[in-house]
């Protein structure tokens, strides 16, 4: 962080008045859940990005990165280009829910890998609503205002899952989230203790929420609970979605009521702490988001299936689908073994060679410097 503080200096000319970091998130289960008012459990990752702040005593706005040679300057309010659109996106829903946020210098640098799944945009939304909300407005409401810049100030039509975990996780639990209300629940997750570890597998295939194909698939959501006369699919039988005519609305409603039925099959394991036993429900969900959700690719189900051959206890995709990450729950010890069969396969393949990290649950963001 300090590295962080030191660029600011350097980029604005002034030290920096604070440093704040917010995490990445990998999703244990429950995908495409959070915006159809169902149950999902993401945990935060020790990766992290982080936004130096210098406060201006006027109405304007610079914005540079380590991670992009473009600098934006702008004003308060106005939502910038590209990647800027997210910070200039918070400053705007922070002012939409009535916050006093003048003018101010941010940096960004990021260790949260980009187009991977793992929520990069969350994280930086979120530091920056830290940086500049946290003693102006509680994390609930700065977890709205980052939904909200990314729905409505970039486009993407996103629930709350990402921005929720990002700043209402805690270390060594995993967060289950039931998104018709927005109530939480710390659950235990100690991988150690079950002589389990959390491989995360980044396939390299571009994943983006901004294409069309994220929004299509919520649309079909929506279309489908309207077909069966609920407010939401959470309140939707499966009995009840196998009666939808439509072969494609029947398949997305199927995927929405059977992942909220494992997300809280999940939850009750670790409640028990029975985590060893989860095994069924993520190679589940894997197979339901690709055969009636169609967000998997290739890259994906190749990286769920050696890892599975190599000894993981269950696997699946997470995260939006149509690239990113996979995870894959190994026996503590084996995760190298784990990743060096995908990496070969992945060789064989003549793809990009993928990227692996442990998933350690980890806490929310907060101020750093």
């Amino acid at each position: 962080m300090q590295r962080t503080a030191t660029d600011a200096a350097r980029e604005f000319g002034r030290t920096p008045d604070g440093v704040w970091s917010a995490p990445g998130r990998v999703n244990l289960i429950g995908e495409h859940t959070d915006y159809n008012a169902g149950f999902c459990l993401p945990v935060a990752l020790p990766h992290r990005t982080s936004v130096a702040v210098v406060r201006r005593s006027d109405d304007r706005v610079r914005i540079t990165s380590r991670q992009a040679d473009a600098t934006f300057t702008g004003t308060v309010g106005e939502v910038g280009p590209g990647w800027t659109a997210y910070p200039t996106g918070v400053l705007w829903a922070l002012r939409e829910i009535g916050l006093e946020v003048g003018g101010v210098d941010l940096h960004v640098d990021s260790a949260v890998p980009v187009g991977a799944g793992l929520s990069s945009s969350a994280a930086l939304t979120c530091a920056v609503a830290l940086a500049i909300g946290e003693a102006l407005a509680s994390r609930e409401e700065l977890v709205a205002a980052c939904v909200r810049a990314e729905n409505e100030a970039v486009g993407a039509p996103t629930g709350g899952m990402d921005q929720a975990v990002a700043l209402l996780a805690r270390a060594g639990t995993a967060l289950l989230l039931d998104c018709r209300d927005s109530s939480t629940e710390h659950l235990p997750l100690d991988l150690p203790a079950a002589g389990l570890e959390l491989l995360v597998i980044d396939t390299r295939a571009s994943h983006s929420l901004v294409d069309g194909q994220y929004a299509r698939r919520r649309a079909d959501c929506e279309t489908a609970a309207a077909a069966l006369g609920v407010p939401s699919l959470r309140e939707a039988t499966a009995e009840q979605v196998e009666g939808l005519q439509d072969p494609r609305l029947r398949a997305r409603a199927r995927h929405v009521v059977s992942e909220i039925a494992r997300a809280e099959a999940f939850a009750g394991l670790l409640r028990q702490d029975r985590l060893d036993e989860t095994g069924e429900l993520l190679d589940a969900s894997h197979a339901s988001l690709r055969e009636d959700f169609e967000v998997s690719c290739d890259e994906l189900d190749e990286a769920v299936a050696v890892a599975r051959a190599a000894g993981a206890i269950g696997a699946r995709m997470t995260g939006g689908g149509f690239g990113g990450s996979a995870i894959a729950l190994v026996p503590a010890g084996t995760s190298g073994s784990v990743a060096s069969a995908v990496d070969r396969a992945f060789g064989v393949r003549g793809w990009r060679a993928p990227g692996f990290l442990l998933a350690v649950p980890s806490a929310a963001g907060s101020r750093v410097l």
